[in-house]
């Protein structure tokens, strides 16, 4: 997957090619997070899509790399990106994950294996899948499935728009 590839590490961004939507694809508002280690080096990347007008936001995409400690859960544990889903919407109700099921995908030429995840609140749909460097991609959204035509969304955004300096 050669548009999965490898940048040198910088403490303003993320070492590796974020795969998620173009902001231009989507209608509504976009925001981004980075989650800074200790030492400035990036522990992932998530970005916040907002369909609803600025009533809450209907997807987050999360890019975790290896060693990410974000991507260490406990049993039954809900992904990051589930969490910072239900922050924004203002829902403190406790969330597990009831079970997951892994289906393949094709996105573009390659197989993608996805790991849908069920919680307990009946809204939220998540999946997760290994990008070939070992980067976790998980998307989580509220009150949407998440159909196999969304994987086709998905190309990496220009590192420049994660640079803060």
């Amino acid at each position: 997957m050669s548009f999965l590839r490898r940048r040198s590490a910088t403490p303003t961004g993320p070492d590796f090619d974020v795969l998620a939507m173009d902001p231009g694809d989507w209608p509504g508002d976009l925001g981004a997070g980075l989650l800074p280690a200790p030492d400035g080096s990036c522990q992932g990347v998530f970005l916040r899509y907002d369909l609803f007008g600025g009533r809450g936001p209907a997807m987050i995409i999360g890019n975790m790399p290896e060693g990410s400690p974000v991507r260490e859960l406990e049993e039954g544990q809900v992904p990051f990106e589930v969490t910072q889903l239900l922050q924004a919407l203002g829902n403190d109700e406790p969330v597990e994950v009831l079970e997951t099921e892994d289906i393949p995908v094709m996105h573009e030429d390659n197989l993608l294996i996805v790991r849908r995840i069920k919680c307990s609140e009946g809204r939220i749909s998540c999946t997760q899948f290994d990008r070939s460097d070992g980067v976790l991609v998980t998307i989580a959204s509220w009150d949407r499935p998440i159909t196999d035509e969304l994987y086709q969304l998905l190309k990496p955004l220009p590192a420049e728009m994660f640079q803060t300096a």
